[in-house]
């Protein structure tokens, strides 16, 4: 392997992680502090390729195409941010503890929304067209880096770091931390924690969408099935990193990807997706509790 491709397949790797990274963080947390198994959170990733692919392709009136993205950015973590508003105080809420109403409930959403996306847009895969300076690439030592991967990783890692401030800078955030730590404990001190259930689930939409919008753009394309499918990686995310880790989902989400990467090349396409299902139950021989979660006691 030359320097050249061990350098792509790094920063392609580094940049497939950052989608793992926004669509597994607010799964992560929603199980981590509420308990619940949301199987509708791939439905908010296809959201918001499908509000990705809307905006470039049918808002003409806006004609710069980076400002165009700019606004699929915004619309499809918008998007994201009041469905998963809607799922937790419509579905979800009345059915705390009660975890396979719960699977049923958005098991049924996610499969009901594929199909409504499927068939309003159709099954055929759809593109759009790119700002120019999305199909250039970058010279980094001699290896020719796609701008597509390095802006799918460079806005992964400003979502990582603001994520981060919010849970341990603001009041709500601190609140979230202390309910994945202990949630009984934070409901005997008088807070609500039910508005911080809602807020997770909101952040955590706004996240999966955003990741479709980064997906959308990585993968030069959507289908309806696009969030399904990412979900199932998503979660061998989450279950490697630790529930309601935020560094263990990253931790886990550069491991996932590097891992399909490196593997699919040396070894053959397919390969890596074993691996990482093989990393997987490595994990929970060795330590159940993920890398950076803590074992329950």
């Amino acid at each position: 392997m030359t320097f050249q491709t061990f350098a792509l397949l790094l920063v392609t790797g580094l940049g497939l992680s950052g989608v793992y990274f926004l669509i597994a963080s607010g799964l992560s947390l929603i199980f981590g502090l509420m308990d619940v198994l949301n199987l509708a959170h791939g439905l908010f990733f296809t959201a918001g390729s499908y509000a990705t692919w809307w905006v470039m392709s049918s808002l003409e009136v806006v004609g710069p195409l980076g400002l165009r993205f700019a606004i699929a950015v915004v619309a499809g973590g918008g998007l994201g941010l009041a469905m998963g508003y809607v799922v937790e105080r419509v579905f979800v809420r009345r059915f705390y503890g009660d975890h396979v109403t719960q699977i049923l409930i958005t098991l049924g959403l996610s499969l009901a929304g594929v199909a409504l996306v499927g068939g309003w847009f159709t099954y055929d895969p759809r593109t759009f067209p790119l700002p120019e300076a999305f199909g250039n690439v970058v010279m980094v030592a001699g290896a020719r880096i796609p701008v597509t991967r390095l802006l799918t990783l460079g806005l992964s890692l400003v979502l990582l770091v603001a994520l981060l401030a919010f849970l341990r800078r603001t009041r709500h955030g601190l609140v979230i931390r202390a309910g994945v730590e202990n949630r009984s404990m934070v409901q005997a001190m008088g807070i609500d924690v039910q508005k911080s259930f809602t807020l997770v689930f909101a952040i955590g939409g706004m996240l999966a969408a955003i990741g479709g919008v980064l997906g959308a753009v990585f993968f030069a394309g959507v289908t309806p099935e696009f969030g399904l499918n990412i979900l199932i990686f998503a979660f061998i995310v989450v279950v490697i990193g630790g529930l309601g880790s935020v560094e263990g989902t990253a931790l886990a989400s550069v491991l996932v990807g590097l891992t399909q990467q490196f593997v699919n090349y040396l070894a053959g396409a397919g390969i890596g997706d074993l691996t990482v299902v093989a990393l997987l139950a490595g994990t929970l021989l060795i330590r159940p509790q993920g890398l950076l979660g803590e074992a329950v006691r």
